[in-house]
């Protein structure tokens, strides 16, 4: 069984001196938690200057019948889907391909949430970071994070969830997309959405020299520097401007990439 007192002790080994945190994590490998993933926020809050994490809700997308070219979406191909579509409200719970500490974080008394219909991040101690959303730079919270010389978390999950990535292929000048998001009384269009994050994980070699890490029970806690990952995927794309795609043929995002 992993607690709070285990967990709080490897946050404290990872070094991230009371310093800013974004973090994404899948809570499944560490097996029983004692109050779960309470238990794994409060001993990561408690460790860290401030906290958010993507609270992203993909139900309120909507795909059109037509839209601009190279855009990495067949339109008119998602109706059935559309019909489900729910407008974006703050009390939004996060997709579930989040997992569940989000949406724990989401609903902790003193989180706040910023209010993209798509990208949305939740978190506290952070008002300034979260401040930096926008419609059209919607990943701009993660800027303002690198910064504040802030860390990178990942607890039991490897960079294929990284979000911060999709921000370092925006610095390097890696072709955005548009999407679409139904609110209350209308559709509106979000700019500057990511492209795939499937390949992401071949980023870890070049950051093993960087990377802390802690064993915990079956799993494991890991810590990149942000300004660090941010200038390793830019030297990368700079080197080579297809890394970090996925292979899947399939994959309309990181084809479009590959054709601009």
């Amino acid at each position: 069984m992993v607690g709070y007192d285990e967990l709080k002790a490897a946050f404290e080994q990872l070094g991230l001196g009371n310093k800013p945190v974004i973090a994404h994590a899948s809570l499944q490998p560490f097996g029983y938690v004692q109050n779960g993933a309470d238990t794994v926020l409060q001993a990561l809050s408690d460790t860290v200057k401030s906290l958010i994490m993507p609270t992203f809700t993909y139900k309120t997308m909507i795909t059109p019948e037509v839209g601009p070219p190279n855009n990495g979406i067949t339109y008119g191909a998602d109706e059935d889907l559309n019909k489900m579509a729910q407008p974006f409200t703050y009390d939004m719970p996060a997709d579930p391909m989040m997992g569940v500490l989000p949406e724990t974080l989401r609903n902790h008394p003193a989180a706040k949430r910023t209010s993209h219909p798509i990208l949305s991040f939740a978190g506290f101690g952070a008002d300034m970071i979260l401040g930096a959303q926008t419609f059209y730079e919607p990943l701009a919270p993660i800027g303002v994070l690198a910064d504040e010389d802030g860390w990178v978390v990942l607890i039991n999950v490897d960079h294929s969830v990284n979000t911060s990535i999709h921000y370092g292929e925006k610095l390097a000048g890696r072709k955005q997309f548009i999407r679409w998001a139904l609110m209350e009384n209308r559709v509106v269009e979000c700019p500057s959405f990511p492209g795939d994050s499937s390949g992401f994980e071949a980023i870890a070699s070049y950051l093993e020299p960087d990377t802390r890490r802690v064993e915990l029970g079956e799993g494991f806690i890991q810590a990149v520097l942000l300004k660090r990952l941010l200038e390793a995927v830019q030297e990368l794309i700079k080197v080579d401007p297809l890394a970090l795609l996925c292979q899947r043929p399939d994959c309309e995002r990181c084809n479009t990439v590959r054709n601009a």
